[in-house]
This record gives structure tokens, C-alpha cells and sequence, in this order.
């Protein structure tokens, strides 16, 4: 294991979890599986992949003078403009493992600038708003990190709807084995119809 007493490489372990943590999310599924929306705003699991390798991009890119190597395979930031939603959604000549081999390229160019730059490097965030524009390399990390996060939970609760394939990490689930889910549903239904 890393030596997490040092500040950049802790940040980039947790970062490289969420990392982690999102992709496999996908195994197993098939193209539509990946693709399938599964709530009332479409969210699905290989959008969320795309929209997160599109956030690492810009942030550890633009925001500190780099640009990823084959930036026609990203979403230009011009394209929201038509469609807000462009990066929340594989089109038709994007497949599941190309999405995800693109994201760990983005990884190792995302990690590359961390490995280049101090964690109080200075950079500008453009698309922020022109008073909080200014950041450093460590609350990038920070605030990429918080993101991928919150979605990795997202893409937890949509795998879990498709086929019950739920936990912290491939590794450690965190989650008791054979627990009687049924039976604790019913009793989480039972306790809130209480209030009903």
C-alpha cells in the first residue's frame, strides 16, 4: 500500500478509488445494459462514465495550461451550448470499452499532471465563475475527487436497481453476506408506513 502519510500521494489514491470504483460498476454489463437509463433523468452507468472522464480532463488539463493529447475524443465545452446534457450519454459510435479505455487514458494524463506540478501550483478554472476562477493543484484533486465520488455512489444505486450488484468496492463490499434482504426491506416498509 501507498504511503499515505504524504499529502499528493494520499489525494491520488483516493482519487484513483473513485476512479476504480465508477469502471467497475460497468462489469458484466452488456452495451444496452451500460447505456439503459435508469431514472426519471436519464441517468445510466456508462453516461456517468463519460461525463467524470470528461470532468478529469478539464480540470487537470485547461485549468493548468495542458491539453489531452486527442482532444476530438472529448466533448468540447462549445457543445453544451446545443445540448447541455452531451456529456451524460455514450452516442453511437462510442462503445462501453472504448468510454472506458478513453477514461484511463484521461487517468494517466490527469495523473501525469499531478505528478508534474506542486499541490499549491496555481491554476484557473475558466468555466467557473470569475470570482472563484483562481485555484491550486490540491483543491482541484480535492474537488475532482468530492465528484467522482458522489457520482461512483450514483452509478452504486443504478447498478443496484439493474441486478443487486451493490458495495463499496470490488475488493470490499462492506456489505453483509447472506443477509436476508427481503426480509429487511419489509421492515424498513413496515417502520415507515407507521408514518403514513
Amino acid at each position: 500500500m501507498a504511503d499515505l502519510g504524504d499529502p499528493k500521494t494520499a489525494l491520488r489514491h483516493y482519487l484513483q478509488g473513485a476512479r476504480d470504483d465508477l469502471i467497475w460498476k460497468l462489469d458484466g454489463l452488456s452495451e444496452r445494459e451500460a447505456r439503459l437509463p435508469r431514472t426519471a433523468t436519464g441517468n445510466n452507468l456508462l453516461g456517468i462514465i463519460k461525463h467524470c472522464l470528461n470532468v478529469e480532463a478539464g480540470y487537470f488539463g485547461p485549468t493548468f495550461g495542458r491539453e489531452f493529447p486527442t482532444p476530438e475524443e472529448l466533448v468540447p465545452l462549445s457543445t453544451y451550448d446545443e445540448d447541455p446534457q452531451a456529456d451524460w450519454y455514450a452516442r453511437e459510435d462510442e462503445t462501453k470499452d472504448g468510454l472506458i479505455d478513453l477514461y484511463r487514458r484521461v487517468g494517466t494524463f490527469a495523473d501525469q499532471t499531478i505528478e508534474q506540478l506542486p499541490l499549491d501550483a496555481p491554476g484557473r478554472v475558466s468555466w467557473w465563475g470569475p470570482d472563484r476562477q483562481v485555484v491550486t493543484l490540491q483543491r482541484i484533486i480535492v474537488h475532482v475527487t468530492t465528484d467522482l465520488a458522489r457520482h461512483a455512489g450514483q452509478a452504486d444505486i443504478l447498478r443496484e436497481q439493474h441486478d443487486t450488484t451493490i458495495g463499496l468496492n470490488r475488493e470490499y463490499t462492506s456489505i453483509p453476506e447472506g443477509y436476508d434482504w427481503p426480509a429487511y426491506v419489509a421492515k424498513l416498509t413496515k417502520l415507515a408506513d407507521r408514518f403514513g
